[in-house]
């Protein structure tokens, strides 16, 4: 059966907020295009911290020029403000997500230096499809290079140098960020990354991504997650074809990951707060897209640290299934429910919040 034209869309939208950028310029080999998205959304749960009113709005642009026949300029930029702040607070939770500006050599593939995704996230982006909940366990922004990040420098060709269509390439590296305004837990020293993908046939496409950096003096200092080095590594498969979106991921981390909670040792509640020295992350993501606009979305995500120092051992951070559903009016207008179930047990080892979390709202986005 043929797919309708919101089929289509709508999948498209589900990949990405910029999908249909409203473009304000394009003459003489220079285009502008402005995207943004409003997000009413409120949360209910029996936990204090994730219940109530979660709304925000995000606006940025996309710009690119033309400078000569193989080599043209690009920038991003991309702002978060929240909606539930009262008018007193200012701008309080306020952030710019991404600021990045580079060159494109046509097959040569481009290079851009800014604020922009470390390359773990090409992995992640795969069971980043949730209505609500997705990238929300090991994935953290201004954790090294596992998902949005300070100054990095990345390298991406598309096609590797246009011998082998579907083959993608990139190499990253990151600068020091360590100042007296950051934390341990978002500070990082110089690293370096690399990924790779291939489409082995229509639809289904094979990532892979791994990182390495060093690690601050502070980090270097916590009592948990003593290492040197900050890595990970991360694989991903996914198949996105007639409607059906299948994806799996598995991560690792080392020294890179914070974790924080409450142990209890020899009958005694101890604080865990630092790094985990090895962490475990794996994520299943199904969806379905219907013609009339409907996607129903299941998925499964479980992370886990191990070797904790103390006596803590192997514990669960994150663990849970994922219920949800969107609905796309039009190219412009959709509504979902999420209903994230929390399937950590009521006396889990770091005594982690256990309560489920039910995401409700309308986007509006253009």
């Amino acid at each position: 059966m043929k797919k309708s034209a919101l089929a289509i869309l709508t999948a498209a939208l589900a990949m990405t907020t910029a999908a249909q950028a409203a473009e304000i310029y394009n003459k003489d080999g220079n285009k502008l295009d402005f995207y943004g998205k409003l997000k009413a959304m409120h949360y209910l749960s029996d936990a204090d911290s994730n219940d109530g009113d979660k709304s925000y709005v995000r606006i940025g642009f996309k710009g690119q020029t033309q400078i000569n026949d193989l080599m043209s300029g690009y920038g991003q930029w991309e702002y978060h403000v929240p909606l539930n702040n009262a008018e007193s607070d200012g701008t309080t939770g306020t952030k710019t997500r991404l600021g990045f500006a580079g060159l494109k050599f046509g097959d040569y593939g481009s290079i851009d230096y800014g604020r922009n995704y470390g390359l773990i996230y090409d992995v992640e982006a795969y069971t980043d499809m949730m209505p609500e909940f997705g990238a929300t366990a090991y994935t953290k922004a201004d954790n090294y290079m596992l998902t949005r990040t300070n100054g990095v420098a990345t390298y991406r060709n598309t096609n590797f140098f246009g011998l082998v269509d579907g083959l993608k390439f990139a190499l990253q590296y990151q600068g020091k960020n360590e100042s007296s305004s950051r934390s341990n837990a978002t500070s990082n020293g110089d690293g370096m990354a690399a990924s790779v993908a291939y489409t082995l046939m229509q639809g289904l496409t094979i990532n892979g991504a791994i990182s390495s950096s060093d690690r601050t003096n502070g980090q270097q200092a916590s009592v948990y997650g003593r290492g040197d080095k900050a890595d990970a590594w991360a694989t991903g498969l996914k198949y996105d074809n007639n409607s059906v979106y299948l994806a799996a991921t598995y991560a690792e981390t080392r020294n890179m990951s914070p974790i924080s909670g409450t142990a209890r040792i020899n009958d005694a509640n101890v604080a865990v707060n630092g790094y985990a020295n090895y962490l475990q992350n794996i994520e299943l993501v199904a969806q379905y897209q219907f013609d009339n606009g409907f996607r129903p979305s299941l998925a499964y995500v479980q992370t886990k640290a191990k070797d904790i120092e103390n006596g803590v051992g192997d514990a669960d951070i994150y663990k849970f299934a994922d219920v949800g559903a969107t609905y796309y009016f039009n190219k412009n207008m959709s509504a979902f429910v999420d209903y994230k179930i929390n399937l950590l047990d009521d006396d889990n080892k770091l005594a982690q919040n256990t309560d489920d979390i039910v995401a409700v709202g309308v986007t509006y986005q253009f």
